[in-house]
């Protein structure tokens, strides 16, 4: 494998506080109509979009994002 592929960063955000995968969409990937940005979104960040949710009636209740994520705003490369 070459130095260049190593140095190569995926590019990602840290969540804003209240995020939820619409608003990192609509913001992050504008181009695209909001629905197929959450698809992309969620399908690029399983590590968030998989975790067990959280209790009912607790904060994080029905969003699994928390402001110490990295979120990926693109696709893994393909393999060389």
């Amino acid at each position: 494998m070459s130095d260049t592929i190593l140095s190569v960063v995926r590019k990602s955000i840290r969540p804003q506080a209240g995020d939820s995968w619409a608003t990192i969409a609509e913001r992050e990937l504008p181009k695209l109509k909001t629905e197929d940005g959450v698809s992309s979104l969620q399908s690029w960040n399983l590590h968030v979009y998989m975790r067990a949710p959280a209790p009912e009636g607790s904060p994080r209740a029905g969003n699994p994002i928390l402001p110490s994520d990295v979120i990926f705003i693109e696709p893994p490369m393909a393999a060389a």
